[in-house]
């Protein structure tokens, strides 16, 4: 694996996202619409405090970074150039990963704008900055796992609609299986299993301020795991 094909593929990817609207759209919204429902919270609570921001973050990114990784692969077979990626002097890996980074570098840019928030913050009030580092932190986290997981959809359809569709239903329900309203409908035996792999369940315990070591864990693998599932699939349709 060479990190210097891994560097031009995700060169050309970012390249990518701004020479189309999707990326100024995408940032637009994100800015635009998590500020105003922020802050509007804000002066009705009357509380210089994040913790509504972050909780709302999964909702926001479960609609948006779908429409990020819809196009990865599904583009590329819809405008034939899939061939070429497979045939190209690069394992899947390292396309794979290009793509990812690219992706990754696309949000925290979004997340790095978004510092206004916490900066206008400490003008009106005085905001508790480690909870907004946890939950900076946890935004990452969980922003990486949606993203591994529309990467492996995206490599599974042939149509950035579908893609887009099943990567949300997907994320969602993995990201409310751990929720105590699901707990209560499955078998006691179960329910350890349920909490350990929901995204909701691990995201909340990262915006309490704790970093548990169990929760970078879960994010790693999950990562892991849906990078791995998309290199098989990459890898199987190279030999075909």
């Amino acid at each position: 694996m060479k990190f210097r094909h891994i560097n031009t593929i995700m060169q050309k990817e970012l390249q990518g996202y701004f020479n189309s609207p999707l990326a100024y759209i995408f940032m637009a919204v994100f800015l635009v619409f998590t500020s105003w429902a922020f802050f509007r919270g804000v002066f009705l609570a009357g509380q210089a405090a994040m913790r509504g921001y972050f909780a709302l973050l999964p909702w926001v990114f479960l609609l948006l970074i779908p429409a990020i990784t819809m196009r990865q692969f599904s583009e590329e077979r819809k405008m034939g150039t899939m061939e070429v990626l497979l045939t190209a002097p690069v394992t899947p890996w390292e396309a794979v990963l290009g793509k990812f980074f690219a992706s990754f570098s696309f949000l925290l840019m979004n997340l790095i704008f978004s510092l206004i928030i916490p900066a206008i913050l400490f003008i009106i009030g005085w905001p508790d900055w480690g909870t907004i580092a946890a939950g900076y932190l946890g935004a990452l986290f969980l922003g990486a796992a949606y993203l591994a997981i529309g990467l492996f959809i995206s490599s599974l359809a042939d149509s950035q609609i579908i893609s887009f569709i099943l990567s949300a239903v997907f994320i969602f329900a993995l990201f409310i299986i751990g929720d105590d309203a699901v707990l209560r409908a499955v078998p006691l035996s179960l329910v350890p299993i349920f909490k350990f792999l929901g995204l909701g369940v691990h995201f909340s315990s990262i915006l309490r301020g704790v970093l548990d070591s169990r929760d970078v864990v879960y994010y790693a693998l999950l990562v892991f795991l849906f990078l791995h599932l998309t290199v098989a699939n990459i890898h199987n349709r190279r030999w075909r």
